[in-house]
């Protein structure tokens, strides 16, 4: 009974944070969509430094798990302090559900929208059946799919290799006692790495994009994770040549400690990076569903813990190894996606299929190449650069110019 219902909290948790997350990606502007999310992040991880001092206040699990649950019972409300997300009722043809909630946020707000081209419109469309779109029609997309796929393997060797370097950080075998065999030395480290992993997003992101934010982090994760399988092992193999003989031991702990932050700090990076970048590219009439997919690969990457830990980790090196190799494997597809910095969210399938991949470093005549381009593609490469933020900047110019 108590399994059945922990089950169900983690499952409608889940559905809260997945909504959570959606809702707050299509309430941001384009610039601030990545500055919010991790200030969300921030916020949960502060809950997590909590945790310790919450529970040895509580000194019962019972009474934690009421204090825990007791602020969920907030979320009840936001039903009527949020509106819903006025870009899915316009993508999915709600139209009368959604004048009633422009036209309420305006009385809110006094705003008159008399002259409101977006209330006008609204006026003069008939109502229509809500026309939803199924996740399943993403099979038949030629490059979204791709991109999604990408995005699950990508969160999935996250969350997966993460647990090999925590694993190694916190190894059991040798006969030294250190500071990660103590539980809270060891939580509060792993919390302070993922605090310090989003703090360098930020500017990673901001100067890289997310493109060229994900590829450096999830290349730091390769190299810590062949350096953690490979240098170790020469360093025992030829301790004797190499005069450390009886430091060979203390050295292989120290840099197994060294390459275990580091390859947590990165895979915490690529883990989060991977969320936030499937949130951008599904278009509008799908985002759950294209974001749930993601999670529950990243759920899939955590469920590799416990198995490890069954018959003694007999099969830890070979974890390691396996999912070693999937980091190389996503670097090389995370070339194959696109750029959605300062690009508006796709709406429609038709609008997400547009977001092709585009040269990870900028042409230096972008001019010249598109006239290289046949007719199809260079019509393909302009839904994709010309956003309304770049028309609105050339028609300036012209004006000016005039």
């Amino acid at each position: 009974m108590f399994s059945t219902l922990r089950f169900f909290e983690g499952f409608f948790l889940a559905g809260i944070t997945l909504s959570l997350y959606v809702l707050r990606i299509e309430l941001c502007l384009p610039g601030w969509r990545f500055s919010m999310t991790m200030v969300a992040n921030f916020v949960m991880l502060a809950g997590q430094l909590l945790m310790p001092g919450l529970a040895a206040l509580c000194r019962n699990w019972q009474i934690l798990q009421a204090v825990i649950i007791c602020p969920l019972l907030l979320m009840l409300t936001y039903i009527w302090l949020f509106p819903e997300s006025l870009r899915w009722l316009l993508a999915t043809q709600q139209y009368c559900r959604a004048k009633w909630i422009v036209e309420r946020i305006a009385k809110t707000n006094k705003a008159n929208l008399d002259s409101d081209e977006l209330l006008s419109e609204l006026h003069k469309a008939q109502p229509k059946k809500p026309k939803k779109t199924c996740i399943v029609k993403m099979v038949g997309t030629r490059n979204l799919w791709k991109n999604i796929v990408v995005l699950c393997v990508n969160s999935l060797t996250g969350y997966g290799i993460h647990y090999c370097f925590a694993r190694s950080m916190m190894d059991t075998d040798t006969e030294e006692v250190t500071m990660f065999h103590n539980f809270y030395a060891d939580y509060y480290t792993m919390a302070g790495i993922a605090v310090a992993s989003c703090m360098a997003l930020c500017p990673a992101v901001g100067l890289m994009g997310r493109r060229g934010g994900l590829l450096m982090f999830m290349i730091i994760t390769a190299l810590a994770s062949l350096l953690q399988l490979g240098l170790l092992n020469l360093l025992g193999k030829y301790s004797v040549q190499l005069n450390i003989g009886k430091r060979s031991d203390t050295l292989k702990s120290n840099f197994s400690v060294a390459f275990s932050i580091i390859g947590m700090f990165s895979s915490h990076a690529v883990s989060n990076l991977s969320i936030f970048f499937c949130a951008e590219i599904t278009p509008t009439v799908i985002r759950g569903g294209g974001l749930g997919l993601v999670l529950a690969s990243a759920g899939f990457g955590r469920l590799t813990a416990p198995i490890m830990e069954l018959h003694n980790q007999k099969g830890y090196f070979l974890h390691h190894v396996i999912f070693a190799c999937c980091t190389l494997i996503c670097i090389i597809c995370i070339l194959l996606l696109p750029e959605t910095r300062y690009q508006p969210l796709p709406e429609t399938l038709a609008d997400g299929e547009s977001y092709t991949r585009q040269p990870l470093l900028p042409p230096r005549k972008p001019a010249e190449q598109r006239h290289l381009l046949p007719h199809a593609q260079s019509r393909e490469y302009a839904q994709v650069t010309d956003t309304p933020l770049h028309a609105a900047a050339a028609t300036g110019s012209l004006a000016l110019g005039g």
